[in-house]
């Protein structure tokens, strides 16, 4: 029976234990504690110095992680909608142009010939969707490419309506092979620019950089900092009123814990997919395969839109969080504030 007591005591004296722990840096910070020189009461003074402390620490830490969460997926939505569809589409139009170039070396006219310049031009205009494709020049880009393919349609229809084998049927098809193939200069070399420009925006749109790093790094410090002010704000009110717990204090607690740990969840979630995105759309994908990359894009990043949508509920939290801070210690401040010192 003495066992049991004595295991029950340290059992239940945990808390008290890991608050005292976090207490000293706290009230070092603080300079709570201090006697004044007059040997009056420290509590007043004290509990001002708690409730600064634990407003400031929950506005820093409710900005530190809007801006780490927004830093991630700000270029979800982008990446999504945008910069993925827009190199699937440029993959699929160099595709089609490939084919379309083996059909014009028929020695008669082909129905598929047609079908894949239109495949090729459907796809360009799939990827003006993107409104920063190329960069500036981007638009001017595509508009000269489509240009460009109609050129190559027409020397190769211009073609095949000559003989078999006769010189103009020839300069016709080499004139259309120089037009799609020209280095530097070519339908296929100017796609090919303007996909690895679309690549390097994928690149910047999923990379998680050193500026990123040092966010997520502040504002989990940032709550670490705030759920030891917490504890050790708990324990100075269970010392000096004599009450077991602050339930506005706890609720904070529990709030600020929770909160970081829905939204570390959601980005690592986020980022996943965007590195799985990045990975599939980093090299040139085989004709057969670009639809099932793009079913692939689609659930890699499914549910990211309602997880960036969620980044308002940070802010609204962290109101919260400073109404619960600023309740839990009002009434003492209220109840010393007329006290004489």
């Amino acid at each position: 029976m003495p066992t049991r007591r004595t295991e029950r005591r340290t059992t239940g004296r945990w808390p008290e234990a890991l608050a005292r722990l976090v207490s000293r840096p706290v009230a070092w910070l603080t300079g709570t504690g201090t006697p004044p020189p007059d040997g009056g009461s420290t509590t007043a003074r004290d509990l001002a110095l708690r409730h600064r402390l634990l407003l400031g620490l929950s506005a820093l830490l409710t900005l530190s992680l809007f801006i780490s969460y927004q830093g991630v997926h700000d270029d979800v939505d982008p990446l999504r909608t945008s910069t993925a569809p827009a190199v699937l589409s440029l993959d699929t139009a160099l595709y089609a142009l490939g084919q379309a170039q083996r059909d014009a070396a028929q020695p008669a006219p082909t129905s598929d010939f047609q079908k894949q310049i239109s495949v090729a031009v459907q796809s360009l205009a799939a990827a003006a969707a993107d409104d920063d494709l190329g960069g500036p020049g981007g638009r001017q880009a595509l508009q000269t490419v489509a240009g460009l393919i109609t050129v190559y349609a027409d020397k190769v229809q211009r073609s095949q309506l000559q003989p078999d084998g006769s010189v103009l049927r020839e300069a016709y098809l080499s004139y259309a092979t120089s037009v799609l193939t020209e280095k530097g200069s070519g339908i296929q070399d100017r796609l090919k620019a303007l996909q690895r420009q679309e690549r390097a925006a994928v690149h910047r749109q999923t990379s998680f950089g050193p500026l990123l790093w040092l966010a997520w790094s502040i504002t989990l410090l940032l709550a670490l900092a705030l759920t030891a002010a917490l504890l050790e704000t708990q324990r100075f009110l269970r010392r000096r009123f004599r009450r077991r717990y602050n339930r506005h204090l706890i609720a904070a607690g529990l709030l600020s814990l929770a909160g970081v740990a829905v939204t570390v969840l959601f980005t690592v979630w986020t980022q996943a997919g965007m590195t799985d995105t990045r990975t599939l759309l980093d090299r040139p994908l085989p004709g057969r395969l670009i639809p099932d990359a793009g079913r692939h894009t689609a659930s890699y990043l499914a549910g990211t839109g309602f997880r960036a949508a969620a980044a308002v509920w940070i802010l609204i939290g962290g109101a919260l969080l400073m109404a619960l801070a600023e309740t839990g210690l009002r009434r003492h401040i209220n109840d010393y504030r007329f006290r004489p010192r």
